[in-house]
């Protein structure tokens, strides 16, 4: 087609998206080109903030690395990630659901503990966290010999690919669940932490006036053949920052109830107190079980 005026861009373009053989490729560009087309008439973007745009995402680019994803971090602050979860998990959103963010800092292979085991691996300073948490299908009936991958940020944090003082894998596990959907293990309490603001997002932040802060969470990664992968966070609501996380990532579901324990623990005599306890029921949905391609190495 020869472009006579400027309408006539979408109308090419689209019909181009429209030879796409794949189905639903086919159906994402078709509609990619009618919105993003849609929003630059919308702004009236200029020349010179288009420049500015492709700069900033080829900037992101750069900036991602195998210990930090800027692209992600970015999707995280515009509420994609959140949404894009909450579209396809929950009864596509009109039902509570324990599926989150995977974020940018889950790692493939993380060490094997057996249950009651800690994820502690280098000094950690920190008050003691014992965790509980069982795993079921949509019926609420244990799902055993599920492979349960935690990871969290340290008291100071910093998760440890982010930190030379952790020792690799410090504060990071896989365990399996028993026949009642049980695991458990211990750790230090984690703490909220701000997002790294050094590059692109930390500029857009700094003009929307917003703070860079994520309240203090959990992660877990649930897989289990015949069940979609259940990626949680589970929040802490004595944070600060519980409702204004940077991600938009805290939903009612998943705000924990972290217990707050001032006698000595009944087991764990070296615990000392104060101590904190956890206790989370994870609810998977069936589908297949598909691992996320990690983030970071």
């Amino acid at each position: 087609m020869i472009i006579e005026r400027q309408q006539a861009v979408t109308v090419a373009a689209t019909s181009v998206m429209e030879r796409t053989s794949d189905p639903r490729l086919r159906e994402i560009m078709v509609s990619l080109v009618r919105h993003l087309h849609g929003f630059i008439r919308d702004v009236r973007l200029t020349e010179a903030e288009f420049r500015e745009a492709t700069a900033i995402l080829a900037e992101m680019g750069k900036l991602t690395t195998d210990t930090h994803n800027e692209v992600v971090l970015m999707a995280g602050s515009l509420g994609v990630s959140s949404l894009v979860c909450l579209l396809n998990n929950g009864d596509q959103g009109n039902s509570e659901t324990a599926q989150s963010l995977l974020g940018p800092f889950w790692r493939l292979n993380s060490p094997r503990v057996e249950n009651g085991g800690s994820i502690v691996r280098s000094d950690t300073p920190g008050v003691p966290l014992f965790v509980n948490g069982r795993v079921v299908d949509p019926a609420g009936r244990p799902v055993a010999e599920a492979e349960v991958d935690v990871w969290h940020a340290s008291p100071v944090g910093l998760y440890e690919n982010q930190d030379p003082e952790q020792a690799e894998m410090n504060l990071r596990g896989k365990f399996t669940t028993n026949a009642d959907g049980c695991f458990w293990f211990r750790t230090v309490m984690m703490t909220g932490y701000p997002i790294p603001a050094n590059g692109v997002v930390g500029r857009l932040l700094k003009l929307q006036n917003r703070h860079p802060f994520r309240p203090a969470h959990l992660h877990a990664l649930i897989f289990k053949p015949g069940f979609k992968v259940l990626i949680s966070q589970v929040y802490d609501p004595a944070d600060p920052h519980i409702d204004s996380d940077v991600q938009f990532g805290v939903t009612k579901a998943l705000i924990g109830n972290f217990v707050r324990h001032e006698e000595p623990h009944p087991t764990k005599a070296d615990a000392g107190t104060p101590w904190y306890s956890l206790e989370y029921v994870y609810r998977m949905e069936t589908g297949e079980a598909v691992l996320p391609r990690p983030p970071i190495k």
